[in-house]
């Protein structure tokens, strides 16, 4: 995709002056840039004894839930008290966000009996982080929630693994593309449209970390608010649109 164009020079500074990313984000929308993510898993390991004898043994699911519990109850408040200058749409998630994307542990398959206190639990968490906080206090406090898991959980084991981190970009709006993008849609919509931020991760890191081109954004047709649900459509108006403005746009710039 277009990082594997990026590592090869293919998409570079100096060889390309600009990218426009179709993105499902409106078509009288501009994004600018995206949140950051850290994607976690914490594997949490207590040790297995006969289900009939609960106390011979220590429940990883419990040490699980103890984490659970302090994640919601003391860290997800004061991630929704903290708010990005970004223009991220829509506007919850303006917000710093932190979702349990998965959990398993225990029996695994209905209809076998496995009678076992379960000794592995694993949680995988979904972080996204604004561009005030940066990545190194984003993961510090992590740390301390798994500490804070661990004095609540005697005789369970925590380990934390990294798996995905994304840092936050941002299109100045002095940008050359915006300015085009912006007189474009203006011409083929007859309205100003407004700039956003996206809630989530796309291409754009790619284009600003690997390639070193600093203006990018996404454009395109398509609802956000529709995004990786199983009806999500174009109506065919805005993709006519969106290829008109996308067109403009790359000729005023030539």
């Amino acid at each position: 995709g277009v990082a594997y164009l990026a590592e090869r020079g293919r998409i570079a500074k100096g060889r390309t002056s600009a990218v426009i990313i179709p993105e499902p984000l409106n078509v009288d929308r501009i994004c600018i840039g995206h949140r950051g993510v850290y994607w976690f898993e914490v594997t949490a390991r207590g040790r297995i004894a006969h289900g009939s004898m609960p106390f011979l043994g220590v429940s990883a699911i419990d040490g699980a839930s103890r984490l659970l519990q302090i994640a919601r109850d003391e860290l997800m408040p004061k991630l929704a008290a903290r708010r990005t200058a970004m223009p991220v749409a829509p506007p919850g998630a303006c917000h710093a966000t932190l979702n349990v994307n998965g959990i398993e542990g225990g029996q695994r398959v209905d209809g076998i009996q496995t009678p076992c206190v379960a000794d592995l639990c694993r949680v995988v968490f979904d972080r996204r982080f604004l561009l005030e906080e940066g990545f190194d206090a984003t993961r510090a406090e992590v740390e301390d929630l798994v500490r804070r898991a661990r004095e609540a959980s005697p005789g369970v084991q925590f380990e934390l693994r990294d798996l995905m981190v994304v840092h936050p970009v941002r299109t100045p709006d002095d940008s050359p593309l915006i300015a085009a993008l912006q007189s474009s849609i203006h011409r083929v919509l007859g309205r100003a449209p407004s700039l956003v931020a996206s809630p989530g991760t796309y291409d754009h890191k790619h284009v600003a970390r690997i390639a070193g081109v600093p203006h990018c954004v996404a454009y395109g047709p398509g609802e956000l608010e529709l995004a990786h649900q199983p009806d999500e459509y174009c109506r065919i108006e805005d993709i006519i649109n969106a290829t008109k403005v996308i067109a403009l746009a790359i000729l005023a710039l030539m």
